[in-house]
């Protein structure tokens, strides 16, 4: 049974978690857009090579790498709030399932 106390913390979880779940799914599609950029940047460091030799340059690089290392946690971050708000969401649909069943038992 989810208490009413229950449904209101996630109702002000979902509420009070709203900017920081849109902040934290802008940086991940900020930093998944910037991964083409930081490849640009460096396979235009590689210009007399052929295109295949400059994209091998860019993906090796250290600084993809630690790009990479940022994307994962953005990642991790954005998926990790998303599954807490899916949490969230389906306690307030038990509620709600429970409000209407007992409306049911009582007709």
């Amino acid at each position: 049974m989810i208490s009413e106390t229950a449904l209101e913390k996630a109702l002000d979880y979902l509420r009070d978690t709203a900017e920081t779940t849109a902040q934290m799914r802008a940086n991940r599609l900020y930093i998944e857009d910037y991964s083409r950029v930081l490849k640009a940047i460096i396979m235009s460091e590689h210009l007399a090579e052929p295109v295949n030799a400059q994209e091998r340059y860019a993906f090796a690089d250290i600084r993809f790498k630690n790009h990479l290392e940022g994307l994962k946690q953005a990642i991790f971050e954005d998926e990790k709030n998303r599954f807490l708000r899916d949490a969230a969401s389906v306690k307030i649909n038990v509620w709600q399932s429970q409000c209407a069943n007992e409306r049911a038992q009582k007709i």
